[in-house]
């Protein structure tokens, strides 16, 4: 199955943004599509592939202390999604 998420990091208590920068390249290297906006981050790929990405950028964050991850995840909203009710 094919999801799209969009996720949000905020590292707690940390005098910098090293936090969203680590999770940020988890996500790059993922080899997932990614959009990366002022707010948030949108991803999509396979539900394996998408949890695995969200995973590393959970843990990548939390390399640089306390962080939340908050995260929207779907199957209505995905590329494949959209062609399908274009046909």
């Amino acid at each position: 199955m094919t999801v799209a998420a969009t996720v949000a990091v905020y590292p707690l208590r940390q005098p910098d943004y090293r936090a969203i920068e680590s999770a940020l390249e988890a996500l790059r290297s993922s080899g997932l599509s990614i959009d990366i906006q002022p707010m948030h981050t949108e991803l999509s790929g396979p539900l394996d592939e998408v949890f695995a990405a969200l995973r590393a950028a959970f843990e990548a964050a939390c390399q640089h202390g306390v962080a939340v991850m908050v995260l929207t995840l779907t199957n209505a909203c995905t590329p494949s999604s959209a062609m399908a009710s274009d046909a």
